[in-house]
């Protein structure tokens, strides 16, 4: 992947090196495996950024059970009155949702390189995609790094034009990429989505040993004792000893969300 040119304006990321900045022709020689852009620049490849507040990879964490949801390939921490909804592609399942109030965070897994993070790569494509649909896209350096916040078009129930505000999120990790699209209120107010992103960094991910193509998402799986619920059936079911005090009201198939890449 090919990581994105720092602005004047900018000031450097955390845990970023200035010997992965982009280069421009007149300077120094570009470093082998750089490849040179429209514009005449060099684009280094960057290496995972630091993760010192998570999400967590298996290896980094003691008890990934303890007050965590076990989905197979990720662990997501339980929170008091949340719905956990579960995407499916084919028979696979490749993305939870918890929704939480009037907000909902969807996670998905990702394999990646070994020695290349994918999230600058990959919201350059989401932007991409995004704005040939007509929509808008702002990029900030949020509570969770940099991110995209969204005005997605979509067609109301009543036929009409409206807009969704979206917010994409993504980490780097060893061999995986974890990203994590918010909506509702803490899209359009991220002021309000504290709990959503303190899920987000608590997660763990199980990339497992086996080899996968770089962006093959990581298959998770029903909890064990879990039961699908249709939509609009409570299931009383409690998380014990969650760090957030919290469990779960129901496990659902809920609607599934296209990716955009």
């Amino acid at each position: 992947m090919f990581g994105r040119r720092r602005k004047k304006s900018e000031k450097p990321e955390k845990g970023a090196s200035d010997e992965f900045e982009t280069e421009q022709d007149g300077q120094d020689e570009p470093q082998d495996g750089a490849e040179a852009g429209a514009a005449g620049e060099t684009k280094v490849k960057l290496p995972p950024a630091p993760r010192p507040d998570g999400p967590w990879d298996l290896s980094e964490v003691s008890e990934p059970d303890s007050g965590r949801v076990d989905l197979g390939g990720l662990f997501i921490p339980g929170v008091e009155g949340m719905e956990l909804r579960v995407e499916v592609a084919g028979d696979a399942i490749v993305a939870a949702t918890v929704v939480l109030q009037d907000s909902a965070i969807q996670l998905q897994a990702f394999a990646a390189p070994k020695r290349e993070g994918i999230w600058d790569e990959v919201r350059e494509e989401i932007a991409s995609g995004i704005t040939q649909q007509g929509g808008v896209i702002d990029e900030v350096d949020g509570p969770l790094g940099w991110e995209l916040r969204a005005q997605v078009p979509v067609q109301l129930p009543d036929g009409t034009g409206g807009v969704q505000v979206v917010r994409f999120v993504g980490v780097d990790g060893p061999r995986w990429f974890l990203r994590g699209v918010i909506s509702g209120q803490g899209a359009v107010q991220p002021e309000a989505a504290g709990v959503l992103e303190q899920i987000f960094r608590d997660t763990v991910v199980v990339r497992g040993d086996g080899p996968m193509a770089p962006r093959d998402p990581i298959v998770l799986k029903l909890p064990q004792d879990a039961q699908m619920v249709p939509d609009g059936v409570q299931q009383e079911t409690v998380e014990e000893g969650s760090r957030f005090a919290g469990g779960l009201d129901k496990l659902q198939r809920g609607p599934e969300i296209s990716e955009v890449r």
